[in-house]
């Protein structure tokens, strides 16, 4: 009998202490996972439109040691990021500048906020080679295209009444569209969606294009262009044309989202924006 207690008393200390050391394995595996959980590279999901992204490489090398990592999403048009943005489908977007985020904003009272410059990109009159070699040139009949969205035709529009096309109400400030017009010499204008401008140059006589959409159709703004526009860094204007970088409101404060920006802000970044695009950008931040 006594052999037998002894017997049961012992395998009941083989299983307690079987059960003890499970359990020290298992919170050792939980204290793991916490560890490498915390250790995890924070991914950033960053709206952008077109193909000159070469900046964001750099922000992302900048970025190693925060362990943080932007993801660019691409989207095709300028109408999707701000929705995507406040929808929540990403988390930061970056390919507008300030007056055409105020216009969103105020279409569809989106609850987005610009939390850093970025660059910015002259809008350049792109010519047909086959029709046009100057502005001087361009004649009675010629078709000239402009971005259909307020912000660059207004300057587009702007643009041509410094070149001495049209005429444009004062009452409509330094954006006015088509219908603003109360003079204009006999050429005609084609209104149409920003990326679609390059497309269309065999079928026009010039186009309005910004520095971006002309990169990404292989357009060099110091040898393709036959006007380009003056930029005043220090202007009010100009400060609104400022490409940025965009949170939802609510994360304007958010300090992964203002490392991405401090980052960004480096004489690295505004090295490769110097020498990845031909003149087609200027860093735009102080």
């Amino acid at each position: 009998m006594k052999k037998w207690l002894k017997a049961l008393f012992t395998l009941g200390l083989i299983l307690g202490l079987a059960a003890c050391s499970n359990g020290q394995n298992e919170s050792e595996k939980t204290n793991q996972n916490d560890a490498s959980d915390s250790s995890e590279t924070i991914v950033v999901k960053v709206g952008v439109v077109g193909a000159y992204n070469d900046q964001w490489d750099t922000v992302n090398e900048l970025l190693k040691d925060d362990g943080i990592q932007v993801e660019l999403i691409y989207f095709n048009d300028y109408a999707t990021p701000n929705r995507a943005l406040n929808d929540g489908e990403i988390d930061l977007n970056a390919f507008q500048h300030h007056a055409y985020l105020e216009n969103d904003i105020k279409e569809y009272n989106y609850e987005i906020t610009a939390i850093g410059d970025t660059l910015i990109a002259p809008l350049g009159l792109y010519n047909n080679k086959d029709k046009v070699s100057s502005v001087e040139e361009i004649k009675d009949g010629d078709i000239i295209a402009i971005p259909s969205d307020a912000t660059n035709g207004g300057r587009a529009l702007k643009l041509m009444e410094k070149l001495g096309w049209i005429t444009c109400d004062p009452e409509a400030g330094e954006l006015p569209t088509v219908a603003d017009i109360t003079k204009i010499v006999n050429i005609e204008i084609q209104e149409l969606e920003s990326a679609m401008l390059a497309n269309v140059l065999p079928d026009v006589t010039a186009a309005f294009i910004n520095g971006g959409n002309a990169f990404t159709a292989g357009l060099n703004p110091t040898t393709d262009t036959i006007y380009i526009e003056e930029l005043d860094l220090d202007s009010e204007e100009v400060n609104r044309l400022k490409n940025l970088i965009a949170a939802r409101t609510e994360d304007a404060e958010n300090e992964v989202y203002l490392k991405i920006v401090e980052a960004y802000h480096t004489d690295e970044v505004a090295k490769t924006l110097e020498e990845a695009y031909d003149g087609a950008f200027i860093p735009a931040w102080e």
